[in-house]
């Protein structure tokens, strides 16, 4: 359900006991951010869950452009993705309506975000998340990375 903003320090990722969940863009976002990841190891949102999908997408294949992004998640708990979390994507993409139009990874992103306790998924995509989102079996709140 839609994402809360928490001033400028938290950069749209609210307050509060959470799980943060980081697709590609998320991850892109704090790569290389030392002081937006201080700022959520401060307040208890650290380290982020990201599910191994989302690599695919923040990573080029090629270490001195993927340095950052590399180092940020060493930082992170990279998550295998299940054939639960495969099938659940299928049913959310389904349910928007815009199955073709919305990639297969930001739709595992959003399944495996719905088994993590009150789960914030930080994202550039905040459309699509939103809308994959809105089928979840629980809340999951969308906070745009900027």
């Amino acid at each position: 359900m839609g994402g809360s903003g928490a001033g400028p320090a938290g950069r749209g990722v609210p307050r509060g006991v959470m799980t943060l969940v980081l697709d590609a863009g998320g991850v892109s976002a704090l790569a290389g951010q030392r002081a937006r990841l201080a700022e959520l190891r401060s307040r208890g949102a650290w380290p982020a869950q990201v599910p191994a999908v989302a690599l695919a997408e923040a990573l080029t294949g090629y270490h001195r452009r993927d340095l950052h992004v590399n180092r940020l998640l060493r930082a992170c708990q990279v998550r295998d993705v299940t054939e639960l979390h495969a099938r659940e994507a299928a049913r959310l993409r389904t349910r928007t309506g815009r199955a073709a139009e919305i990639s297969a990874a930001d739709a595992i992103v959003v399944a495996f975000a719905s088994t993590w306790p009150d789960p914030v998924v930080l994202t550039s995509d905040t459309g699509d998340i939103t809308s994959l989102s809105e089928h979840a079996a629980k809340p999951i709140t969308v906070a745009a990375a900027h």
